[in-house]
């Protein structure tokens, strides 16, 4: 099938519909940069501040729910587009707002932009890849969060002295990216699972066959019908054996990705460098740092993903995550948290995340859900990982500074061996499969006797 797929077709639909993944990366991190200098803006207690990071967040909860139900209606194309606009208009808002209330209020509504794109953005790449590309393809998407986190970096170290109104300048520069992403999507067509779902079969395997052949399309279009052919499901149905399980699977890894520390780092690594006794300038530099870290191991994922599959790279990263926060712990515990091993360290973990566990868990989700019901389906994961991501953030200034360092990155440590331990157990492999040949696998592990 490789020798017909249309390469150069293929990695611009990836990277169009990824784009919503730059946008998502960048607005959660671009508050990074910025957090210092809100708390002197708005004088912010540690509640307050969990709030100023956490409200897009609580946004991204609302966003994603109301896109999944959209999806299934309006199609990828269109809710991807609206997401679009509303990233530039709320990013243009955040920079301006006047008071702190209304700073709140402009991160929530961006994060309705952020949640409905990490629905609909992996949905229409998942949709999009011929099965042997999709890991690298939906790879693409974990790659455009973490250029959009190195790109905010950038901004937020470049105009860290530009006056008062740097923090505005920093929220304001997101606009340019959400055009870009209009223009491509522009370009871009709807899915070809969405096109049969809405009886436009004829163009679905117009589509079909400029991405892999006439042939495959063939097959593909059958299998899309065949699958499309069953009753549709409501929420009632979701709770079916076979689609019960993969609701479990998805809910657990939603919630352990974030419990396990990736946000936390990702978002207050300055005030954790400062607490490390770096001084303003250093701590923004070592977030670059961080970025390009996380940048340069999501590209090492993009090769592996399809090579070594899913669940070999979930376990190895859920390990290393955990060594590196025990140590953390017991630098903590015998008073060496200062200096370039906590850089280091933090480094560390971010790079096993990035080559192990981001990729996959974007790559995984959608892959998991059969066709007549994933964007129902993937609200229940996205949704969770949202929430859990929230509560992550709003309260890691309070576990931090009041609660403790050992205790608090202890806490993390135990949730990546729990994903360890859950990934090994319970998450089957979707490598090389078909989005109809895993619909299959669950519903034969549904129909083993206990």
């Amino acid at each position: 099938m490789s020798n017909q797929i249309n390469f150069r077709f293929v990695a611009f639909l990836g990277v169009t519909a990824a784009l919503g993944g730059l946008l998502f990366g960048f607005d959660i991190s671009i508050i990074t940069g910025a957090g210092p200098f809100l708390i002197r803006h708005f004088k912010l207690n540690d509640l307050n501040l969990g709030w100023a990071f956490s409200s897009l967040l609580f946004g991204c909860i609302v966003g994603s729910v109301i896109a999944g139900r959209l999806t299934d209606l309006a199609g990828r194309r269109k809710i991807l587009l609206g997401v679009a606009l509303l990233f530039a208009a709320t990013t243009v808002a955040t920079g301006l707002a006047p008071t702190f209330r209304l700073f709140i209020l402009a991160r929530f509504l961006g994060g309705l932009a952020v949640g409905g794109a990490s629905i609909v953005s992996p949905m229409y790449v998942a949709e999009v890849s011929p099965a042997v590309l999709r890991g690298r393809l939906c790879a693409f998407y974990q790659l455009s969060i973490t250029l959009g986190i190195l790109i905010s970096y950038c901004i937020n170290y470049l105009l860290r002295d530009v006056g008062p109104w740097n923090w505005r300048w920093m929220f304001i520069s997101g606009a340019v990216p959400s055009v870009v992403f209009v223009a491509l999507l522009l370009r871009a067509p709807e899915t070809p699972r969405y096109l049969c779902k809405s009886g436009r079969r004829d163009e679905a395997f117009a589509l079909l066959s400029r991405i892999t052949g006439e042939t495959q399309a063939g097959i593909e279009i059958a299998e899309i019908q065949a699958s499309l052919a069953e009753p549709k499901a409501s929420w009632r149905h979701l709770a079916q054996p076979g689609l019960r399980r993969a609701l479990a699977v998805g809910f657990v890894l939603a919630v352990l990705v974030h419990f396990s520390g990736i946000n936390t780092f990702i978002d207050y690594a300055p005030i954790i460098f400062q607490s490390a006794g770096w001084k303003m300038d250093a701590a923004l530099f070592s977030t670059f740092v961080i970025g390009l870290t996380n940048f340069l191991f999501t590209l090492v994922s993009f090769w592996v993903i399809d090579r070594h599959g899913r669940r070999p790279l979930y376990i190895v990263g859920s390990l290393g995550m955990t060594a590196v926060l025990a140590l953390m712990v017991c630098i903590c515990a015998f008073d060496r948290f200062a200096g370039p091993v906590v850089l280091g360290l933090i480094m560390a973990f971010i790079a096993f995340f990035a080559a192990c566990i981001g990729p996959v868990f974007w790559t995984l989700v959608p892959e998991i859900f059969p066709n007549r019901v994933r964007g129902t389906a993937m609200i229940v994961p996205v949704l969770t990982q949202w929430a859990a991501n929230a509560a992550a953030v709003l309260f890691f200034p309070l576990a931090f500074n009041q609660v403790g360092k050992a205790p608090t990155f202890a806490f993390l440590g135990l949730m990546a061996l729990t994903q360890a331990l859950f990934t090994w157990r319970f998450v089957p492999e979707t490598r090389n499969k078909t989005l109809e040949e895993i619909e299959a696998q669950w519903k034969a592990v549904a129909a083993k006797p206990r």
